[in-house]
């Protein structure tokens, strides 16, 4: 028990080395990021990225479809399609808390599966895209060898790849790896829709519709709707407000659009309709959401 204990204090002391920037970096190992944040987040409404995500320090909670998913330095949580969640975070300057995230490769799980020979899920299963785990030993000593490469950019040029598949193996392997092991398979209900929610992600400014998202997952509508709603938690259509949502509060943060341009620009023909939706959602105006995300930019910029 000693051991297990000294193992995660490991952990978090080496990202507390490597994090030591408020927000996200990049990492010199690709879709390797760190992260740090000294001051919690009440819950808030985000979209969370294709990732494996494992906490050194603090804690965090997704929550999705009525369900909460707590990952600390006990559990990990995996995303295995980009997500409309709301999130909170416990963390504070005495105990910030420190993150480490890799981004889901569907190349690399496709050639592990393979070399894995086994079942990508069970058959007629379609596992929701969000899940916990809890750490075993072997997924902390894999997370801390991952972490030591980057002290390093020759160990992280060299070493840091097979450190990830690594931790991708042990995914695979842990009780909660069917999600990542039905994004490998190409004729799982899982993948289709795994496909669809990319092409939203990239076209989310055009209008749709759910006849034409279920033709391209190549599904009746109704079995479409069904399996949509197992992996994501929403309908089709809920899902593509949240995403062009986030997005326009993204583009006015960040590119300096204001209300209109950013509900034009994600597909949002009135700009009533946009300001309506999106206080429901965010709780603030689209102006006032937009300084408040630039102050948290200029704040950690500062700092």
């Amino acid at each position: 028990m000693d051991g297990q204990a000294d193992n995660r204090k490991r952990l978090a002391s080496l990202l507390d080395e490597v994090a030591v920037d408020e927000g996200m970096r990049q990492t010199l190992i690709e879709g390797v990021q760190v992260f740090r944040r000294s001051e919690p987040l009440p819950r808030t409404p985000m979209v969370y990225h294709q990732r494996i995500i494992i906490v050194g320090q603090g804690w965090k909670r997704a929550y999705l479809g009525g369900n909460a998913y707590t990952y600390d330095s006990c559990n990990y949580l995996v995303s295995s399609v980009p997500l409309p969640v709301e999130c909170e975070t416990e963390a504070s300057l005495e105990v910030p808390v420190l993150i480490v995230t890799i981004d889901i490769d569907p190349s690399m799980l496709g050639e592990m599966i393979l070399e894995m020979d086994e079942p990508s899920s069970p058959a007629g299963t379609t596992p929701r895209g969000i899940s916990t785990t809890p750490m075993s030993e072997q997924m902390v000593g894999a997370v801390i060898r991952l972490l030591e490469c980057l002290k390093c950019p020759l160990d992280s040029r060299m070493l840091g790849r097979q450190t990830v598949r690594e931790i991708v193996y042990r995914v695979l392997c842990d009780e909660q790896g069917g999600a990542l092991r039905a994004l490998a398979s190409r004729d799982e209900h899982f993948t289709r829709i795994a496909r669809v929610v990319k092409y939203i992600h990239t076209e989310y400014a055009r209008p749709f519709s759910a006849e034409e998202m279920a033709k391209r997952a190549g599904m009746s509508v109704s079995v479409f709707h069904h399996h949509f709603k197992l992996v994501t938690a929403s309908s089709p259509l809920q899902y593509l407000k949240r995403i062009r949502l986030d997005r326009a509060r993204v583009l006015m943060a960040h590119d300096g659009h204001n209300a209109s341009t950013a509900a034009r620009a994600v597909g949002y023909e009135s700009p009533s309709q946009f300001g309506r939706e999106f206080k429901r959602l965010f709780g603030v105006s689209p102006a006032e959401e937009a300084e408040n995300m630039r102050a948290r930019l200029v704040a950690n910029e500062a700092s």
